[in-house]
């Protein structure tokens, strides 16, 4: 049987390479934490902060996430397509993602507010009325995906195309039209 953790705080943390315990994460608090590549496979997190942590290559297969909040954190190299799917959900405030790859997930109704998704695939991902809050999105690959009702009216260097995206009643920004025009290499002056 897996450790049950509640309402427990975890400053300062080291679990890099793999030294996580596997358990079921509830209302727990890291901060401050060195988790660069440790293994969350199977790990349930409910209700969890991850604050000023550095999660790069975290290992996620089958991983639960369920109204989890990543802030001020560097997240560099995950695959979150390796997560169990079934009610993932997440608020991302002040993280640099990069590198990254939300493959074929789905992700509706989720929170970015100013974070950098740099070069992050978001290759067939449902990112239905997700709100992108001031992000980056500079290297980012959308193909295939769902964008409709996404409000992305204050975000930047994006580059959708609306012939193979689905961006119906999406919210983008006057500024931000060139993004969505990328492919056919013309100057908007």
């Amino acid at each position: 049987m897996e450790k049950m953790f509640a309402d427990q705080t975890f400053t300062k943390a080291h679990f890099t390479s793999g030294k996580f315990e596997r358990g079921e994460y509830d209302h727990c608090i890291f901060q401050h934490g060195d988790l660069q590549a440790a293994d969350f496979s199977t790990c349930i997190f409910i209700d969890c902060i991850f604050e000023h942590c550095d999660l790069s290559r975290i290992k996620l297969n089958n991983t639960v996430f369920r109204d989890v909040h990543f802030k001020n954190s560097k997240m560099m190299g995950i695959h979150f397509e390796n997560c169990n799917k079934f009610g993932l959900a997440f608020t991302l405030e002040k993280c640099l993602l990069h590198h990254s790859s939300f493959y074929r997930t789905s992700l509706k109704k989720n929170i970015f507010r100013e974070t950098e998704l740099v070069e992050v695939d978001f290759t067939e991902c449902d990112l239905t009325e997700c709100v992108f809050d001031r992000c980056n999105f500079s290297g980012a690959r959308f193909d295939n995906t769902i964008l409709e009702r996404a409000d992305l009216s204050t975000s930047f260097a994006y580059s959708i195309d609306p012939e193979i995206n689905r961006i119906k009643k999406a919210r983008f920004s006057a500024a931000g039209i060139a993004g969505l025009l990328d492919k056919y290499d013309i100057d908007i002056v």
